[in-house]
């Protein structure tokens, strides 16, 4: 039996005192993919800050990587996200350092002390994104797609349960954008669950995959050919 790794009940999102979606519910298990649809506005960004608990849940039941969002106290926030990979549009990565320093500041701030330790688990994600050559560049070295296969690995450093991906492509070309969907699904094919937030319909057609739609205050499935 797939274990949960999600699970909303009668939830209500809020983007300050407004809500944006109502009365939602909603499981996924280990394994699956997910895409997230929606107009600007629509609250799909604000579902995802919801759950990385970047924004409070004020109303229902959720339940990620068996944290209850409800009761969650923001000194149990870092250990949340220790178990939530999360994949920004704009890459975040620290301008001033190279990609191995990047990922070392990740592992140093979620608790990592043995150096030899910290070096082969930077070299193990770097790998499975093919930046591994790059690993001494500084960002502003590498290509859009460059930056965000490496945001990927370090989504990856800490063996997430879950992966959120926030419009990942939205600052990247059409073809850039399917060489780092390719290395999501096969990130997804490994194992991970991930949950990806997008606008990018060509993308969604090239890689079906269940998806939900963000509309009129709710989320529902739709069926691939009525995206």
């Amino acid at each position: 039996m797939a274990q949960n790794v999600l699970s909303l009940n009668n939830v209500t999102i809020y983007q300050e005192k407004n809500p944006v979606l109502s009365n939602l519910n909603l499981e996924v298990n280990q394994g699956e993919f997910i895409y997230i649809i929606g107009k600007t506005g629509s609250g799909k960004s604000s579902l995802m800050k919801t759950l990385y608990a970047d924004l409070p849940l004020k109303e229902g039941q959720a339940s990620i990587v068996d944290y209850d969002l409800a009761k969650l106290k923001e000194s149990n926030i870092p250990f949340l996200r220790r178990k939530i990979g999360i994949v920004f549009q704009d890459f975040k990565l620290l301008p001033d350092r190279s990609i191995n320093e990047n990922m070392l500041f990740v592992l140093k701030a979620t608790g990592w002390k043995d150096k030899t330790a910290m070096q082969e688990k930077i070299d193990e994600v770097l790998e499975k994104v093919d930046m591994r050559s790059s690993a001494s560049k500084l960002p502003h070295q590498l290509s859009g797609g460059e930056q965000q296969r490496v945001a990927i690995a370090r989504a990856l450093l800490n063996d997430p349960e879950l992966i959120l991906a926030d419009e990942p492509t939205g600052n990247l070309d059409p073809q850039t954008s399917v060489e780092v969907m390719e290395v999501l699904r096969k990130i997804n094919a490994n194992g991970k669950t991930i949950i990806m937030a997008t606008h990018d319909y060509a993308l969604i057609m090239k890689f079906p995959a269940k998806t939900l739609k963000c509309e009129g205050g709710t989320i529902f499935e739709v069926v691939q050919r009525a995206v």
